[in-house]
């Protein structure tokens, strides 16, 4: 019984998720250009990560820190031995708003947790000093340069000319960095806008010479463009953006009522600035926004006469770590012919998109709602990991973003 456990956590592959419902905006920012939680060995990066526990209650949270292979999945156990876990010091509580909170912040690595190894990690936050009461994951990686990559997005694929997908081709330049079999040595994953649910892995080079591998033409690396972000911002409860209907309060909370959204695949492209999924939590004319921006019950309405009865709708972003989870999923109102959804959200500005997921799909689409075009601004991150002959663990040897404009 005790081997039967032990296995199923082992193979378990961890993402990044908030487990106790009284945790909000879980965060992870990188001291760097890679705009991803990714910071660099033996390095000044430093990661900061933050989160809200809606009270203002006095908790006490711990974390532990855990190597894990290129797909997520525990390494062996040599490799975390020197991360003993830590604890969080006493938040801030929330100052002057509706809904009080507590908020904490700490940062990796610090004068408790080195790390030896690059790789991907993960953090495990837990309360009452109980690793088993978990109340998020996150997980983040720590890269040690030794390649370079070069990308490139492209719309004329295999598939179709100028048309709705993007193909993603690159070369990884070993340099003086020796790879002896880079069919069997080597992982590699892509992400979409830090999307997991079309990642990309089990790569092959297409083409090796002696000086790069080279990574085109490879159909698995056909990307649906689908369309620009939509976003809202109610970093100000009275200036707000165009797209928010009204901010209505309503004792005890405020109330965001988003403009209607439209189900529109064939609108031709239009350009529009948007940030690829993500958020920044901000609050007009605050010195202190972590502490004093207000939480409040956000709606979103897509209107459409009939559901979809082949697949679901989910809404999409760095505002639920991308996950096709039901905290996700859009639920159909017969009564008012829309899917709907509300979330708890901290004030400032936040990309989303609307993608639905076929029956026994993994992958979701955008093109069935928003459309897709092959001029869409996307952004690739590339994973290049590294396991010798011989070696237990996967290194993270190069990370590169990737942008389609």
């Amino acid at each position: 019984m005790f081997l039967i456990a032990a296995f199923c956590v082992s193979s378990q592959s961890f993402q990044t998720q908030i487990i106790n419902k009284n945790i909000q905006t879980l965060q992870l920012k990188a001291s760097n250009d890679f705009n991803m939680p990714v910071i660099r060995l033996n390095s000044d990066d430093v990661l900061e990560i933050s989160f809200d526990e809606l009270s203002h209650d006095s908790k006490y949270y711990g974390y532990e820190v855990l190597h894990c292979n290129a797909d997520w999945t525990l390494s062996p156990t040599e490799f975390s031995e020197n991360l003993i876990p830590d604890v969080i010091s006493l938040g801030e509580m929330s100052f002057n708003t509706t809904v009080q909170y507590t908020h904490y912040r700490f940062y990796l690595p610090n004068e408790n947790i080195r790390f030896k190894f690059s790789g991907n990690y993960v953090l495990k936050i837990y309360e009452n000093n109980d690793p088993d009461d978990l109340i998020a994951i996150a997980r983040f990686s720590i890269v040690d340069a030794r390649i370079n990559i070069e990308g490139k997005v492209r719309s004329n694929t295999d598939t179709e000319i100028n048309g709705a997908m993007q193909q993603l081709d690159f070369y990884i330049y070993p340099n003086n960095y020796t790879i002896q079999d880079a069919y069997r040595e080597l992982k590699i994953a892509v992400f979409q806008n830090r999307r997991l649910d079309n990642a990309v892995s089990d790569l092959q080079p297409t083409y090796i010479s002696r000086d790069k591998l080279s990574y085109i033409n490879n159909r698995a690396l056909i990307f649906e463009g689908g369309n620009e972000y939509r976003g809202f911002d109610f970093s100000s409860v009275y200036t707000y953006s165009e797209n928010i209907e009204q901010i209505s309060y309503k004792k005890p909370y405020y109330n965001v009522e988003l403009a209607n959204d439209r189900i529109a695949p064939r609108v031709p492209y239009t350009h529009l600035r948007d940030a690829n999924g993500r958020y920044v939590i901000n609050l007009q004319r605050s010195r202190y926004p972590d502490t004093e921006a207000d939480y409040a019950f956000v709606y979103f309405t897509l209107p459409t006469e009939q559901p979809f009865f082949d697949g679901a709708v989910y809404l999409l972003g760095d505002i639920n770590h991308n996950l096709l989870d039901n905290e996700a999923r859009m639920f159909y109102n017969s009564q008012r012919k829309a899917y709907e959804k509300v979330f708890l959200l901290k004030q400032g500005g936040y990309n989303y998109q609307y993608v639905f997921q076929a029956k026994g799909s993994k992958a979701a689409s955008a093109a069935r709602i928003g459309g897709s075009h092959w001029q869409t601004e996307n952004e690739y991150a590339i994973f290049v990991y590294h396991r010798p002959f011989g070696e237990r663990y996967d290194k993270l040897i190069g990370v590169e973003i990737v942008n389609s404009r």
